[in-house]
């Protein structure tokens, strides 16, 4: 259910719509509604947080997904083209690593223990 200020949506610039569809689609199983030639929209849950880690900083919202075994979905990404820019590392709470898409956008993904 939307509610006033809470996060409702998250918009990443794109580019060639084609290959970042076929790579969350690869990668995460994403699927997507498209309005018009420029804009597809995905329908994915979200929770958020701030980082002020000072060696964390990034100039960007950093969107982070969720993964049960976190090895496995690393080499997904990897397999559908996503680059690696922080291997899998412990932080309080979990593990997670941080990758780019095809249009340079930086993610990463979690896991419990």
């Amino acid at each position: 259910m939307r509610e006033d200020g809470k996060i409702d949506y998250v918009e990443f610039p794109a580019g060639d719509l084609v290959p970042l569809k076929r790579f969350y689609g690869e990668a995460f199983g994403w699927t997507f509604t498209d309005y018009g030639p420029a804009y597809a929209a995905m329908n994915e849950g979200l929770d958020g947080g701030f980082n002020a880690d000072a060696a964390d900083q990034v100039k960007a919202p950093l969107v982070i997904l969720y993964a049960h075994d976190l090895e496995a979905m690393e080499a997904k990404v990897r397999a559908a083209g996503g680059a690696i820019t922080r291997p899998i590392f412990d932080f309080p709470g979990g593990r997670r690593f941080h990758f780019r898409d095809p249009a340079g956008n930086e993610l990463a993904v979690w896991s419990e223990g």
